[in-house]
Formats: structure tokens, C-alpha cells, sequence
């Protein structure tokens, strides 16, 4: 009986040990590093099973019913819809054709003309109207410097226009054509019957655009002050660099070329104010004045 009761009261020893190692686990446990923690995560994530069932829970939460698929179906269909009805709408029908042609800035060049020259069809649809064509079109008229073509919706467009403004004109003489009236770049542009007034005369071997000495002397003219420009009655060059004008005086002023322009005109404007005939300010450091 002794042996038995010293038996039995030893067995709690090991239930002891095994609850102390349980403890110990649970401290390890807690113990655990964040990065361990993480491992235990992605582990118990990547299990198949788990992640099959979240898998198949997530088609059937996305699978569309039947009426958001009808729903979609007939969004579709009018979005397509809609789409060729404004196609048609802007490239077909007459409800935004073109209607009203308006011209602005025209004075001497008639603003029917200028509608006749753009030759935009009736009733042609706004989108299509050719505004680059317009505008090439319009821009070979005689009397246009610039033109610029818009369209004002819903049925309007516009064609601006700049007209060549002379400043100077030449007269072809007996058995011509008339007097030539030219503006700032050279350009010839319009003919007409009698001299006009308050515009100097060109006396050149040509007059023509393509001309160096038109240029020269159209270039000078376009820098001239306007008190000069206004008694300025002849201009004559042999070269670019030669531009030379008769003043209503009768005195003559050697120019040269189309550079210093400013200075050339306080240097001359000194120089007139005493006795003489020509006038030579081409180089306007050494002016000089002859009788």
C-alpha cells in the first residue's frame, strides 16, 4: 500500500512539466516577430482550399444578372446610334449647312465678288465646307493681301479679308494698259484710268514682285515718314542700293538703301533746311549737299 500511494503521488510531476512547456510555447508564441507573423499569414492565404472558395465567391459576386446584361445591351445599341445620327447630322444633313457667307473688311474689292471667287456650293454642310480651298481661292484676287476663312456655327462662315492698300503707282506710257497702282510689297494690283493723287511715281526699268529694285523701292517707301512720303512725286533706282526720290521742291534726295531709315530721315530733314539741289544722305555719317 506504501509503494502504491508514493506511485500515485508522483504522477502530478509530469502534468507539471507538460503545463510549464505549454507556458513556454505561449511565450514563444508572443515572442514572434512581425516578419514571422507575416510568413504565417501569406501561409494560411495561399492554403488551396481557402483561396478556391474565395476565388469562386468573387465570379459570383461579379457575374452580371440578366438585366444589367440587358441593360448594358441597350446602352451599347443607342451609344451606336447616337453616333450616326450626329455623323449624319454634321456631314449630311442641311439643318447645319452653310447658309450665310459674310465678308468682312472689304472696301474696293466688292463683297459679292468675293462670294462668287470662294465658290462654296449651296446648302453644302458646314463640316465640309473647304476652308483651305476658300481661302487659296480668294487669296488670288487682284486687290487681296490677306484672307482668313471661319466658321461661326451654326450656319454661318466667315471670310475676313485684307485689301492691298497702294503707295506708290506707274504709268506704262503711250500704247499701255493705263496707270498700275502698287502696293507695300511690290506687288502689282489693280489698274486704273487716271494718275492718282498724293501717290509718288515709280520711274523703274520694271516694275514687277519679283523685281530686286521694286522691292528696294517699295521697301523704302513703306519707311519713309509721312511729312516726306507726302512730297515724295518720283522715285527712280538702278539697284537695290540706289533708291533715289524727286521731291515736290524739285530737290533731290539720294537715299541708297532701305537700312537706317530713322537716322537717314532726322539727317535729312536737317539738311533741307538749307540751300541746295541733291541731297545725298545713303550714307548718313557723311551727308552731303550739292547745288
Amino acid at each position: 500500500m506504501t509503494g502504491t500511494r508514493q506511485q500515485r503521488r508522483r504522477s502530478p510531476a509530469p502534468r507539471a512539466g507538460e503545463e510549464q512547456r505549454a507556458a513556454l510555447a505561449r511565450e514563444r508564441r508572443g515572442r514572434r516577430t512581425e516578419e514571422e507573423r507575416q510568413r504565417t499569414r501569406a501561409r494560411t492565404a495561399a492554403r488551396p482550399g481557402r483561396s478556391g472558395r474565395s476565388a469562386r465567391a468573387s465570379a459570383r459576386k461579379s457575374r452580371p444578372t440578366r438585366g444589367q446584361e440587358i441593360r448594358r445591351r441597350w446602352v451599347a445599341l443607342l451609344s451606336v446610334v447616337t453616333l450616326l445620327a450626329l455623323g449624319y447630322l454634321l456631314f449630311f444633313s442641311s439643318l447645319l449647312s452653310v447658309k450665310t457667307i459674310e465678308v468682312q473688311g472689304a472696301k474696293t474689292v466688292s463683297a459679292d465678288q468675293i462670294r462668287a471667287t470662294a465658290e462654296v456650293p449651296a446648302g453644302q454642310p458646314m463640316l465640309r465646307a473647304d476652308v483651305d480651298g476658300i481661302r487659296d481661292r480668294v487669296a488670288q484676287m487682284p486687290g487681296i493681301a490677306t484672307v482668313d476663312v471661319s466658321r461661326s456655327w451654326p450656319t454661318t462662315l466667315e471670310i475676313a479679308v485684307t485689301e492691298r492698300t497702294a503707295i506708290a503707282f506707274f504709268d506704262s506710257g503711250p500704247g499701255g494698259d493705263g496707270v498700275h497702282l502698287v502696293d507695300g510689297g511690290g506687288v502689282v494690283f489693280k489698274t486704273v484710268k487716271t494718275r492718282p493723287v498724293g501717290l509718288p511715281e515709280l520711274k523703274l526699268p520694271k516694275v514687277s514682285v519679283d523685281d530686286p529694285v521694286t522691292r528696294a523701292v517699295t521697301a523704302v517707301l513703306g519707311v519713309l515718314p509721312e511729312q516726306l512720303l507726302k512730297q515724295t512725286k518720283t522715285v527712280t533706282a538702278q539697284t537695290p542700293a540706289s533708291v533715289e526720290f524727286t521731291l515736290s521742291t524739285g530737290k533731290t534726295v539720294r537715299w541708297g538703301n532701305a537700312e537706317n531709315t530713322d537716322r537717314k530721315a532726322k539727317v535729312l530733314a536737317a539738311l533741307l533746311t538749307q540751300q541746295g539741289k541733291i541731297y545725298d544722305v545713303s550714307a548718313p555719317e557723311l551727308p552731303t549737299i550739292t547745288s
